[in-house]
């Protein structure tokens, strides 16, 4: 007899929402933000976020979605309302506070163009939205938490991060991957912060980078990614912390030095390379052991984010580095 053992992270199947009813439930928002429905009484509940709706609309890309729903990446808890998941962000080139929803609306994301070189078989530069056609796009339900103690739990539209690397075609002596955000100064105010190393990079091993939890965001709830959560490409990688996972990627680049991320340079002392979540091992100036999930109270925090089935093998013999900072 086969005995499935569920993961950790995993939801039981009977306590999924159908994934007919979801979609069902999509098209019929889409519906009633489409049609002349007056805002007064309940009809006011149904249309918030519709200004969201409209611009996610206007995206090229907004036919693609939604994809079909990789059951194999589930929750253990509710998904975070998409209001709040859409309003509290941190994306520092807008602000150095939650609310800069409404200031990263000025960014240009078309054209854009993602640049892969470094070392490579060949270096090219690649659209966007042709990267899209090239990729094969799926929801995954992952969970993320930021090295704030907070946490929140999205549906993610996008594709393995492996797959990119196989289009990059490294050469064998790669060992990381770079990652770099657009810095644009006309739409970016945060850029005016001089004392910050702009632009944004971060970093993954070729092992992180080709893991299957690893994922480029292109999409959220069934939309467009927005421009505040890091439109129109973003890392997702939720064994570690939030930070990690870079917004709205421009470039890139495979190399032999382990680079030296953002917020390392900023705070060397608070933040390092790896930044694997762990609980027992605090922040310098706050406790790691608990997080409040937003919508909901506070629960207690799992080694790797609960995500220590897919990724602890990687970090085996590592014991001397600072691997959850």
């Amino acid at each position: 007899m086969l005995i499935k053992i569920p993961r950790g992270w995993e939801r039981p199947e009977r306590e999924a929402t159908d994934e007919a009813l979801f979609r069902d439930r999509r098209r019929l928002v889409r519906s009633i933000a489409a049609g002349p429905v007056l805002l007064m009484g309940g009809a006011a509940g149904l249309l918030t976020g519709c200004d969201d709706e409209a611009r996610a609309e206007a995206d090229p890309s907004a036919g693609l979605y939604p994809v079909n729903r990789n059951l194999r990446y589930r929750l253990d808890r509710e998904v975070t309302s998409e209001k709040l998941a859409t309003t509290y962000n941190n994306f520092y080139e807008f602000g150095s506070h939650k609310e800069i929803a409404k200031a990263a609306q000025a960014m240009r994301i078309r054209p854009w163009e993602v640049r892969i070189d470094g070392m490579v078989e060949k270096e090219f530069t690649i659209a966007i939205d042709d990267l899209l056609n090239r990729m094969p796009l799926e929801e995954r339900l992952y969970r993320h938490r930021c090295v704030e103690a907070w946490s929140m739990d999205v549906p993610w539209s996008g594709f393995p991060f492996k797959a990119l690397v196989d289009l990059a075609r490294p050469l064998g002596n790669a060992k990381y991957v770079v990652m770099e955000t657009l810095a644009d100064k006309e739409t970016m105010p945060g850029l005016r912060q001089t004392w910050y190393p702009w632009p944004y990079i971060d970093g993954l091993t070729i092992e992180e980078a080709t893991n299957e939890l690893a994922f480029l965001v292109t999409g959220a709830y069934g939309k467009p990614v927005p421009k505040q959560m890091g439109a129109p490409l973003r890392l997702a990688v939720p064994w570690k912390y939030g930070f990690k996972s870079i917004k709205s990627i421009v470039r890139f680049s495979f190399t032999d030095q382990r680079p030296v991320n953002f917020w390392q340079e900023v705070q060397g002392a608070e933040y390092g390379f790896w930044a694997n979540v762990n609980p027992e091992v605090p922040h310098p100036r706050w406790s790691q052991a608990t997080e409040r999930v937003l919508g909901g109270g506070r629960v207690p925090t799992r080694l790797f984010n609960g995500y220590g089935e897919f990724v602890a093998h990687m970090y085996k013999g590592l014991e001397g580095e600072k691997l959850f900072m």
